[in-house]
């Protein structure tokens, strides 16, 4: 009996959409369904997207400024699904590059030489704005501090720098330190800036109001602050020696021909042209060249020299 009440209902249900249907329904006019004829749908398939990421040396929304019109050109130019994602930390920037979570990093060369030991890979470093592929830390005090004026001035100060991972923000400060025969113990305190992303700034704005006599930044990062803060009470105490710049690495596994597109339209960029030059100046960087993991030995000596490869 259910089974004669269904088999009605569904002829009925039928007759009506026929009857709906913009042909009309009509004595004159019958319509014939074929139930026996089916056809399987099958629902499209998205594209993955290749999954780009900056070490969040700034705040995400500085990043997203900073690489939004390069990703746009690189979306453009090779045709791939590019997406920007953003880590919270230097160190979940690493962890996501092992578990093949992030594509291709853009990061700093001390965390280069970690990504390189998970089987990363660089294809690509940046001409930074000074026009040289290398760019150094720098040691920052507040002008008014009569009790800093030298290096020797910092034993026995409170430091303030970016993170445990930070080349140009703490690694590189630190070699220089070692350089002159200061130890991190002869420091007060060694503090890092706290939070996820923006930890660059955090180390200016930290020194200018005076709870740390000195911070370590890249160098760079004044020009970058410079609406946040009045530059003209903060002084640079000293610079590092250069280093290798940032670098673009591919994770271990990613398809070598999307490497390929990739660093084939970054190598392309040109900032001679208006428009890619504008790209490039709003990414912080003049060009894109080729890169080998063994240009990043130096780095590498740094840090046995400073007893962090352990």
């Amino acid at each position: 009996m259910k089974r004669t009440i269904f088999t009605a209902a569904l002829a009925f249900a039928l007759l009506l959409a026929l009857c709906l249907a913009p042909a009309g329904c009509s004595d004159d006019d019958p319509v014939r369904v074929d139930l026996s004829k089916r056809e399987d749908l099958v629902a499209p398939r998205l594209t993955e997207a290749i999954t780009y990421a900056y070490l969040p040396q700034y705040s995400h929304t500085i990043s997203y400024q900073r690489h939004r019109q390069l990703l746009e050109y690189l979306r453009k130019t090779t045709g791939l699904p590019l997406r920007q994602i953003f880590p919270d930390t230097f160190e979940e920037h690493v962890k996501m590059v092992e578990r093949g979570e992030i594509d291709i990093s853009y990061s700093n060369p001390f965390v280069y030489v970690r990504l390189a030991k998970a089987g990363a890979h660089a294809f690509a470093r940046v001409i930074e704005p000074s026009g040289e592929p290398y760019f150094r830390g720098q040691i920052i005090a507040r002008a008014d501090n009569a009790a800093v004026n030298s290096l020797e001035d910092c034993r026995g100060k409170r430091w303030i720098a970016v993170d445990p991972n930070s080349a140009g923000g703490y690694l590189f400060p630190l070699g220089l330190f070692y350089d002159h025969g200061i130890q991190q113990s002869d420091f007060e305190t060694v503090d890092f800036a706290p939070g996820p992303g923006g930890k660059q700034e955090k180390v200016v704005l930290a020194v200018h109001a005076g709870v740390y006599d000195i911070g370590t930044i890249r160098k760079g990062t004044l020009d970058v602050v410079a609406g946040k803060v009045d530059l003209g009470a903060i002084r640079i105490l000293a610079e590092t020696r250069p280093y290798p710049g940032w670098v673009y690495a591919a994770r271990e596994g990613l398809d070598p021909s999307v490497v390929e597109a990739i660093s084939t339209a970054m190598f392309a960029l040109d900032k001679d042209t208006e428009e890619q030059r504008s790209i490039l100046n709003v990414a912080g960087m003049t060009g894109i060249i080729p890169a080998k993991d063994a240009d990043y030995d130096p780095v590498r000596e740094l840090i046995v020299k400073l007893g962090l490869d352990r």
